[in-house]
């Protein structure tokens, strides 16, 4: 059996420290630049925006260095980016040098997140469905760490902020230089053993592959929803911002109790890796239906409850679908194609919310959202469907 080029450890150790700093600065980016810039929310937007096109930036970079050129100097020029930007922001975090280094940093983070997900693909000692599940377990542990914390340390200062981003970055730095070095020997050694007899293999299957990343893309425009607009239309209907942050501590508790058990499952749900799919996609669709009838808080507590379980579901296992389809010259390209769909989502999800709100009504939004990710999802099933038929 061939070794991992690195141990699993380091790895998921990464991804825990990597989304904990990311957690330490995204969230504020709002917050900091009306609140304490006393900039417009219009050019808030327009910064988060611009952040999100250079974070899929990023993730084309990391993949075609990684596939192109060797994955260990790529992670650590995509580490080396951000832990840059987070340093200088500790002392130049005004108009408009913040909004410079913001999107500095979401080139490098989008390198790191494509790299973490493509050196799952080198894993020799575990499934790839495995590595992936626990990734998206530990990425979001850190955002729930990151979010815990920041609001401790907000008071003290901001410069305390971008400090402790800076020193987690640091440490991810110092941990990738001496325990990632064997990745580009194992990806050469790998790509000797698998693909030297067809060095010209393409990935085959691209139509699903393409079909699958569309309903990631529209499941995380209507994801997107739940971080923007609900907030707004919860206030509306009278509550505070308390109820709302009592939502997010639900979607973490499920995260944190669930994926284990999913985890746990893991050679089965391997085996049903479209089912799997089609169940997620389908608890996304349907907690838009319930916030259609949505008037009281308990309403909305079981709507994140089953758009929770549907992330759980569906989220890790495009990545798992699209590493068995993807050639082994290709596992980047394939990889970065998932983050950038889910970068893309992100980025556009909270004005095509907002465009359908001031347009039409909150209700028409979730019907949007609801519908279309069960057209795509549909598109998607149908394809499988009919080359099970042949």
């Amino acid at each position: 059996m061939q070794r991992d080029p690195i141990k699993l450890k380091w790895l998921f150790l990464g991804s825990l420290i990597t989304n904990t700093g990311i957690s330490f600065i995204w969230p504020l980016t709002t917050i900091y630049m009306h609140e304490y810039l006393h900039e417009s929310l219009t050019v808030a937007g327009i910064v988060l925006l611009i952040n999100s096109v250079f974070t899929i930036i990023g993730n084309y970079l990391g993949g075609w260095l990684f596939d192109h050129w060797k994955p260990y100097p790529t992670i650590l020029i995509g580490i080396l980016t951000a832990t840059i930007s987070a340093g200088l922001l500790i002392f130049w975090h005004g108009w408009p040098t913040y909004a410079i280094l913001l999107i500095v940093l979401g080139l490098g983070n989008g390198m790191v997140a494509t790299c973490i997900n493509s050196i799952a693909t080198l894993i020799r000692s575990k499934q790839p469905s495995y590595v992936f599940n626990v990734l998206y377990f530990t990425s979001n542990l850190g955002l729930v760490f990151g979010s815990l914390i920041v609001g401790y340390v907000l008071p003290l200062g901001i410069e305390y902020i971008f400090t402790i981003a800076f020193g987690m970055f640091i440490v991810f730095f110092i941990m990738a230089f001496l325990t990632f070095r064997g990745l580009d020997k194992s990806k050469q050694s790998v790509r000797k053993g698998k693909v030297l007899a067809d060095d010209n293999t393409q990935t085959r299957e691209k139509l699903p592959i393409a079909l699958l990343l569309l309903t990631l893309f529209v499941a995380w425009i209507a994801y997107e929803q739940w971080q923007s607009n609900i907030s707004a239309y919860m206030l509306h209907l009278g509550m505070n911002v308390k109820l709302y942050s009592y939502l997010w501590t639900v979607n973490a508790a499920l995260i944190v109790l669930v994926q284990p058990f999913l985890t746990h499952f893991d050679d089965y749900l391997l085996q049903h890796l479209r089912g799997r799919l089609y169940t997620g996609f389908a608890f996304f669709c349907s907690s838009f239906l319930i916030l259609i009838f949505a008037r009281q808080f308990i309403w909305f507590v079981l709507g994140m409850t089953v758009l929770t379980i549907g992330e759980i579901i569906a989220f890790p296992a495009v990545s798992t679908f699209v590493n068995e389809r993807a050639s082994f010259k290709e596992k980047g390209r394939y990889q970065a194609m998932v983050t950038i769909a889910a970068s893309a989502g992100r980025a556009v999800g909270p004005l095509i919310g907002a465009l359908i709100i001031e347009s039409f009504s909150y209700p028409i939004l979730f019907i949007f959202c609801s519908v279309l990710i069960a057209i795509f999802t549909l598109f998607f099933v149908g394809f499988g469907f009919k080359k099970a038929q042949r």
